[in-house]
């Protein structure tokens, strides 16, 4: 019998990234306040849908889930969270393939990347874009 002598606890901090050209591309072409309303909305939204995500994925509504991951990417891409819109894309990936397993690591992923993400944006709406 094998002894395990030593285990490797891996960290679960994400990095998240946000695309502060897309973010500024954003401002210079709405102006402040239309784009500070499109940021807002899509953070609620992203919200809400993180939320319906981990619902789906509980009551095994694999055509919802895929569909609500499939909407975090586009609305992320369209604020700039690049690593948001990268998990969730995995996810998407991971349904697709019928992996169970993968699906659930990657929307835990997809879910501690969310709520980092939503804060950060929430934290650069302090700064001037």
């Amino acid at each position: 019998m094998k002894v395990v002598v030593q285990v490797t606890r891996l960290p679960m901090g994400e990095v998240v990234r946000l695309d502060p050209d897309r973010l500024g591309a954003l401002y210079r072409q709405l102006g402040a306040a239309a784009a500070e309303d499109v940021v807002c909305r899509a953070v609620e939204d992203l919200a809400l849908r993180l939320s319906q995500s981990e619902a789906q994925w509980h009551s095994q509504d694999w055509p919802g889930l895929r569909k609500g991951v499939r909407s975090v990417i586009a609305i992320a891409d369209q604020v700039g969270m690049t690593a948001l819109a990268r998990v969730a894309g995995d996810v998407t990936r991971a349904i697709d393939a019928n992996d169970a397993v993968a699906t659930a690591a990657t929307l835990a992923r997809l879910l501690r990347v969310g709520e980092r993400s939503l804060t950060a944006v929430w934290d650069l709406q302090d700064l001037s874009i």
